[in-house]
């Protein structure tokens, strides 16, 4: 295996949701770091699903908290950095800008809608939108 045991570890064998927080800030350049690792996972067709919207003030937290499942509430409004992730279910419609070399494989693959579902994986109860505020394939905003 490529990676060492003390890293298997760290990611898989000791890894744990975390149920507190400290009162350290989440820095610019740790987000930066976080997505430019992200950024780098294959995806098919480039598509790069991932969309991430990242709350910092209390006040964007504050919008978000009564909305999340109570057991939920209290820890997300004590950290430092919520980050919400999403995956963009119509991100076909820019494979002809992903894959310049290839502008046919939006509708060589994605033109049927039940086919396009399935290869997304999203169910309507998956299905999650997010808007231009979020982080998008190439760079990502400062966290609000």
């Amino acid at each position: 295996m490529l990676l060492d045991a003390e890293s298997q570890d760290l990611l898989f064998r000791q890894a744990r949701t975390a149920h507190t927080f400290t009162a350290e800030p989440v820095t610019d350049e740790q987000v930066t770091a976080l997505h430019d690792l992200v950024k780098w996972a294959p995806t098919a067709f480039n598509q790069q699903p991932l969309r991430a919207v990242l709350l910092r003030s209390p006040g964007s937290r504050a919008r978000l908290v009564p909305l999340m499942d109570g057991d939920n509430r209290a820890k997300t409004a004590s950290a430092p950095l919520t980050a919400i992730l999403a995956a963009d279910t119509e991100f076909h419609e820019l494979l002809p800008v992903l894959l310049p070399h290839y502008p046919q494989a939006k509708d060589e693959y994605f033109a049927d809608p039940t086919v396009r579902e399935r290869r997304a994986g999203s169910t309507p109860r998956s299905r999650s939108r997010t808007s231009s505020s979020a982080c998008g394939p190439s760079a990502c905003p400062r966290a609000r």
